[in-house]
């Protein structure tokens, strides 16, 4: 399951105005529902469950990344969205530097591990240092999509 078949352009937010990762979550999962991607009865059960994950154990990984993840009873089908933030944002990971590029990703509660995959792609690709700052510079969720896709 890669990035590119599951990342939908309207899910990537450029640098999002969001105060904290807590409202970040909020922002990704309501562009996933403006895509028609998450069922707007699942928004908020998605934005709980990515919360519990969060506070149970940040997905704050190193080198500016973090992967907010959960399993979501009723949901279709593996969802992507990204929020891309140049600036960095505080998202408490292990490293302890400001995060850059956050990957969420839910999926259904059945299929709870559908998404080991993509987080093994996420890490390889946004390992690439090169990757990562095209990946920062892109202009849209066009742009980001084409560049996951590439």
């Amino acid at each position: 399951m890669s990035v590119a078949e599951h990342l939908h352009p309207a899910a990537v937010l450029l640098r999002p105005e969001a105060a904290d990762k807590w409202q970040l979550l909020h922002l990704m999962c309501e562009a996933l529902a403006r895509a028609h991607l998450l069922p707007q009865e699942l928004l908020k059960p998605a934005v709980e469950a990515l919360i519990e994950r969060e506070r149970s154990v940040s997905t704050g990984m190193e080198q500016g990344i973090a992967v907010p993840h959960a399993a979501l009873e009723g949901l279709p089908g593996m969802l992507v969205g990204m929020a891309l933030l140049p600036d960095g944002m505080d998202f408490e990971a292990m490293d302890g530097q400001p995060t850059e590029v956050v990957v969420l990703i839910l999926v259904p509660k059945a299929e709870k591990l559908m998404h080991l995959q993509t987080l093994s792609e996420v890490a390889r690709r946004l390992g690439d240092p090169r990757f990562k700052q095209e990946l920062l510079q892109a202009e849209d969720g066009p742009h980001a999509l084409a560049l996951w896709a590439g």
